[in-house]
């Protein structure tokens, strides 16, 4: 199957985060420009409402109309009136559009995640794309909406402030654009110190939480060598560290918090005493309103800019969110296939021609000259130690790495000229430690095939000797067999990948250690399961258990990524070699 190209696939190669937000918020402009109008309209009551209590108490000093108040009352209720279904609008138009941001990027890291090679995924810790996928894109998600809500606000507030003041008050305009800058100045400075101390206590509490991880990991061993007290005077320390930064910053949050609120309010009383002032002495035509609509701006106005400046940690965030899903969309270890030869029948003839690998940052090769012909139906048993090369040999006949030396042909065409793709839906794998997901024994067996009836399943469970267990179950071929496969016995779960294998009907079958984990009755089962799995079929098998591999039609044995003999069991125990070394170790 075909992975179609998805947002970013081809576009994202190392440019600046905001430029590709711009370009992921490329399809969205008309919703997002339509957001930003619902935005200022739906906020209105905010900077209407200094020039409406303006109104007011003129109105009253004044001896106006009364009537007047009628008006600015309606004007205010009718706003008001319209910020639900406004709000509704904007969240629909601008938080949706980042949900869809959100989306794009997580489907262009499961595709990409798709493409990249088994070399990638070996040197890349599962979890750190886990957190890239979910807690990364979660970050961003939440960075652009408060970005936008809070941004939005200030600058709404900001906007319709100083638009009024230009209209009714126009003189006081350079007043406020020197006071709002200084006063936000002067809280800047005081941030600058609880910035620093906030990284202190937040290193302190990581500390504090790795003593806490190592101590529930070394619990087995304190336990055994009463090592009890040593284990909590370390933590203990942590713990101090962490009471003695968390309090120095709650004295320090304290002290910021009434500076800033003895600043705020200084400069505000000062701008309203200077207003009264102007009033007083009649330097300019202002009324009793227009006074505490200036002092009232002030105090908006002032947070406004302060609340755009607390943003900057927030827009940090998101840009390194971007920044850290971007080292998976543009890593260049792809698996190419798109213009490859498609493979539309497998008959299961390997050829393996002087063929050498040598991974990226190694000077060693991992294999080196391997000749080796396999006839379709026959059955190959790799041995070896440790490092030998077995499971590299194994990840050329999956096509997961491609030799950086000589060919390798399947039915006589070379591998590097086909779509793996296409290859792989004739390929089965038994591994080691058999992975199931958290579903049922159906889905887990019939995985990637949703057109398999029942009598194939249960054909395919009977034959790998999992029939008896499955009906056993509570719910039969419907049990849920837990995370990992958890619910069920090891020997369980082999068989369960056996039946996966069978259902499949393949014609190249490789199996990776496939009972080295069990006791002696489920490798029993097992084995017998494997005997019916392996008939008519190329099948490749890494064993260290040589009793495994005895029956292989060829025996291989390999050392430091080389071939050192090949032949059946009783020809290569004849000959004295390698294997007859590693047989005699085993029986003793």
């Amino acid at each position: 199957m075909h992975t179609p190209e998805t947002p970013l696939d081809h576009r994202y190669r190392g440019e600046h985060p905001l430029r590709t937000l711009l370009y992921l918020f490329g399809p969205a402009r008309a919703r997002l420009a339509g957001a930003v109008a619902v935005f200022f309209g739906k906020h209105a009551p905010v900077w209407l409402l200094p020039p409406v209590t303006a109104n007011v108490i003129d109105v009253v000093v004044e001896h106006r109309p009364l009537a007047e108040l009628w008006w600015n009352c309606a004007v205010m209720f009718a706003v008001l009136a319209l910020n639900p279904p406004l709000h509704l609008l904007y969240v629909h138009w601008m938080h949706g559009s980042i949900r869809r941001v959100g989306r794009d990027l997580r489907s262009a890291l499961v595709h990409r995640m798709q493409q990249l090679s088994i070399g990638y995924h070996s040197r890349t810790n599962s979890s750190v794309l886990h957190t890239k996928v979910v807690r990364d894109v979660e970050t961003l998600e939440t960075g652009l909406q408060q970005t936008a809500d809070n941004g939005l606000t200030a600058v709404a507030t900001l906007a319709g402030g100083l638009g009024v003041i230009t209209v009714i008050t126009p003189a006081f305009l350079p007043v406020f654009l020197v006071l709002v800058p200084v006063s936000v100045l002067l809280v800047g400075m005081l941030r600058a110190r609880l910035g620093e101390r906030n990284a202190s206590y937040r290193r302190s509490v990581e500390r504090m939480s790795s003593s806490v991880s190592d101590m529930t990991t070394l619990i087995p061993i304190t336990r055994a060598h009463g090592l009890e007290r040593t284990a909590l005077g370390r933590v203990g320390r942590d713990l101090d560290t962490v009471l003695h930064e968390g309090s120095r910053l709650d004295l320090l949050n304290a002290r910021f918090g009434s500076l800033s609120w003895v600043v705020f309010n200084a400069l505000g009383t000062g701008c309203l005493v200077g207003t009264a002032l102007v009033a007083y002495h009649g330097w300019l035509d202002v009324t009793p309103g227009e006074i505490v609509m200036l002092s009232a701006y002030f105090s908006t106005l002032t947070g406004s800019v302060t609340a755009l400046l607390t943003l900057a940690p927030v827009v940090g965030k998101a840009v390194e969110s971007v920044r850290s899903v971007g080292e998976v969309l543009q890593d260049p270890d792809l698996e190419h296939n798109d213009g490859k030869v498609r493979v539309t029948a497998v008959e299961g003839a390997f050829r393996f021609e002087d063929v050498s690998l040598t991974y990226d940052g190694e000077s060693r090769p991992a294999l080196s000259g391997i000749r080796l012909d396999v006839p379709v139906g026959r059955t190959v048993a790799i041995v070896g130690g440790s490092g030998a090369g077995k499971s590299t040999l194994l990840n050329l006949v999956l096509g997961f790495h491609r030799p950086t030396g000589g060919r390798l042909l399947l039915d006589g065409r070379d591998m590097s000229e086909l779509d793996l793709r296409d290859y792989r839906r004739f390929v089965s794998v038994v591994p080691q430690e058999s992975v199931l997901f958290e579903g049922s024994v159906r889905d887990n067996v019939t995985y990637g095939l949703p057109d398999v009836d029942e009598e194939t399943v249960r054909r395919a469970l009977a034959d790998a000797n999992a029939a008896e267990f499955v009906d056993g179950l509570p719910e039969g071929l419907d049990t849920v067999v837990g995370e990992r496969g958890t619910r069920l016995s090891g020997g369980q779960r082999q068989r369960l990948a056996i039946a996966r294998a069978l259902v499949r009907d393949p014609r190249v079958l490789v199996l990776d250690e496939a009972t080295s984990a069990l006791d002696s009755r489920s490798e029993a089962l097992v084995q017998e399961a494997l005997a019916r799995l392996v008939a008519g079929r190329t099948v490749f098998v890494v064993a260290h258990r040589l009793s495994t591999v005895r029956n292989a039609d060829r025996i291989v044995v390999m050392d430091r990524g080389r071939v050192q003999e090949t032949g059946t069991h009783a020809e290569l125990l004849a000959r004295g070699g390698a294997y007859a070394r590693l047989q005699a170790t085993q029986l003793a």
